[in-house]
């Protein structure tokens, strides 16, 4: 899957909301501006799509009711959405070095790491031998346009890891483009609940993330999800980056993190299909050959990782499965390293609510399910032949069929004690929804249960409190005005002028955009459309008001750039840049958008909803722009419809 919409499994396609979209205004005139994003080059590949009579996902954070599996919930509350995390600073290449003790908010120990891991037979085990099975979730968004991981609008990055580690997950598959790698900012990063975060580069974040994933004892896999950040590839390069950028990319990571066992393995490439194939012996589409090339390269560097290979959608026998679901040939045709006892098979595999496999509609379904799994990939493991992580797997739980599903092949990974990753943490996914909800706080309550039989019961972990700079302190009267300065958290979006700004997409949960799964043979493949930028600018009203400040302020002469960072069905997020060309000066914006039903969160701003009007005033770091500074502050809206490019009104207070 994708998130954001990222990418879903099988044939499934994660959608993020439309293009990233900026709109200008200047206080007291009515004016249109161009805002330039990055532009997004197409890929040169087809991607695999079915028919165009196959719904394409939607998306919903919340399960139906009924639930499934007996456990119960545990209570896992992170702390306060303004809590640090705590994140290193922003070094300039070096790998990172070893985190501090991990210990829990009230001082117990955190789950101890397994470091390096190694495989025998159909088995993960430690450096001593002792199995160890992966019990992974997605947080996807870094492979994104934002380059950033998902939520980091609304809560802190501690708080995530807290809840994800206390309901029993030992890892976490981070997804990534190669564009973010190189990419020289991230957007959509709460700057007042992640001080720390906001000024890093896409790069230093992965730094941070698994620094602080480590102190809640959680490993990491790197997942290559997307070449660039619009969409995924059917194949693990495109004409913008080629295969060389990809194993060269896979060696730097592995270098970087050759000191840090918490990074215990490398997914290769996300969902292969389309063209894609196992063995076939031409270089240009046999996935098995390139895995092995990249495997090999990436143990030339740390031969100490495990090398994850997902399957093919169309196999040898001319059948077709979910995107990166099909490992039937693997058995007779493995991929073979020069560092033995490296390779993790890894299927993904989705309900019939992401796409109507033929198995579904068998008389015997859903008992039919756990022969077909072990035809396609658990004899693998049964086999003993290599070890398998089930690398997407997930659901809204909306339909007795997809509830049948789940529990199935829950049974069946803790029957087998294979390991697994699921999709996904974020709600934010357009077809499987998440385990939390648009909140990014409240658990789906029948999916934890659900997956009790894998993650167990839980323990509450709560997020530290900052060490420092939270919360932020409060104005202080800029000299000669009486106005307040802004204070600046560390690590704030900078103030130099419009922040970095990057088309996205509607995340789903799969793989690209388009009809995924099966087509039938010799259908001509589409090409996946890819996120396009923003309209272009919207005009909206904006009005002097009064001029922060006391006696002899002068005018205010504000401009701002309003930012869709993310949208799905439930809701958007946006960042608003204020710029002030005049006097100090408070503000406040306000926009239409009739299926606005409430604010979710906001950062630097107070906002509420009112007759079909979002309105927000600055607050906290961005009450008040000084002369000459440029603050940015977000919101996620909760609502049925999309934003757009809105017109805006804005206003100096």
């Amino acid at each position: 899957m994708k998130g954001s919409i990222e990418s879903t499994p099988l044939g499934r396609v994660r959608r993020w909301g439309g293009a990233l979209a900026a709109v200008v205004l200047v206080a007291g005139v009515v004016a249109t501006a161009s805002v330039a994003s990055a532009a997004t080059a197409g890929s040169g590949l087809s991607s695999s799509v079915l028919s165009s009579s196959v719904p394409g996902p939607k998306h919903s954070g919340v399960a139906q009711s009924g639930p499934i599996g007996g456990s119960p919930v545990p209570t896992v509350m992170p702390g306060p959405a303004a809590g640090g995390e705590g994140a290193p600073g922003s070094p300039a290449v070096p790998a990172p070095g070893p985190a501090p003790a991990p210990a829990s908010a009230d001082g117990a120990p955190q789950a101890a790491l397994p470091g390096w891991l190694h495989t025998d037979g159909g088995t993960i085990v430690t450096a001593g031998g002792s199995p160890y099975v992966i019990k992974a979730v997605s947080w996807f968004g870094l492979e994104t346009g934002n380059c950033a991981p998902h939520g980091l609008w609304s809560i802190s990055l501690d708080a995530g890891l807290a809840q994800i580690a206390g309901w029993g997950f030992n890892t976490i598959r981070l997804p990534y483009s190669n564009e973010c790698l190189a990419s020289p900012a991230s957007s959509s990063v709460n700057a007042y609940a992640n001080p720390t975060l906001a000024s890093l580069t896409p790069l230093q974040l992965m730094d941070a993330f698994v620094q602080r994933a480590k102190a809640y004892g959680l490993n990491v896999i790197l997942d290559r999800h997307r070449p660039g950040s619009e969409a995924q590839s059917e194949l693990w390069y495109t004409d913008r980056f080629p295969e060389s950028t990809w194993i060269s990319d896979w060696q730097m990571l592995a270098q970087r993190y050759a000191g840090e066992p918490s990074v215990i393995g490398f997914d290769l490439h996300n969902e292969p299909r389309g063209s894609a194939c196992w063995g076939c012996g031409d270089p240009a589409v046999d996935w098995q050959a390139a895995a092995t090339r990249a495997g090999d390269a990436v143990l030339a560097v740390n031969p100490e990782l495990l090398i994850i290979v997902e399957g093919v959608e169309k196999q040898n026998d001319g059948s077709y499965t979910w995107w990166g679901g099909g490992l039937a040939d693997a058995g007779s045709d493995p991929v073979t390293l020069s560092v033995p006892d490296r390779v993790v098979y890894s299927p993904h595999d989705y309900p019939a609510s992401i796409y109507p496999q033929e198995w579904f509609t068998s008389p015997d379904y859903p008992a039919n399910l756990p022969a077909f799994w072990d035809s396609q990939w658990g004899y693998l493991a049964k086999e003993g032949i290599a070890p398998v992580l089930v690398g997407e797997f997930g659901s809204k739980l909306q339909t007795d069929g997809d509830r049948a599903w789940f529990e199935n092949i829950v049974a069946y990974l803790a029957g087998s004690g294979m390991s697994f990753s699921y999709w996904s943490f974020n709600p934010n996914s357009g077809d499987t929804g998440g385990l939390v909800q648009d909140d990014w706080t409240t658990p789906q309550a029948e999916k934890i249960a659900a997956l009790s039989p894998l993650i167990g019961s839980g323990t509450a972990v709560t997020a530290p409190a900052p060490a420092t700079g939270v919360p932020l302190p409060a104005p202080s009267p800029v000299p000669g005005t009486g106005a307040p300065a802004t204070p600046t958290p560390s690590g704030s979006p900078g103030s130099s002028g419009t922040p970095w700004l990057k088309p996205t997409e509607r995340i789903g949960g799969t793989a690209g955009p388009g009809a995924p799964g099966p087509r039938a043979p010799g259908a001509t493949a589409t090409p996946g459309a890819t996120a396009s930028p923003g309209a272009g600018p919207s005009t909206g009203t904006a009005r002097p008001g009064t001029p922060g400040g006391g006696a002899g302020a002068g005018s205010a002469s504000l401009s701002a750039v309003w930012a869709l960072q993310s949208e799905w069905e439930n809701g958007y997020v946006t960042e608003i840049s204020v710029t002030n060309a005049g006097a100090s000066s408070g503000w406040s914006i306000s926009w239409p958008d009739a299926g606005a039903t409430s604010v979710v969160s906001a950062w630097g701003m107070d906002c509420s909803v009112a007759s079909g009007v979002v309105t927000c005033r600055g607050a906290q770091w961005a009450a008040f722009v000084a002369p000459g500074q440029t603050v940015t502050a977000g919101v996620q809206v909760a609502s049925t419809t999309s934003p757009g490019t809105p017109d805006f009104t804005l206003t100096a207070r």
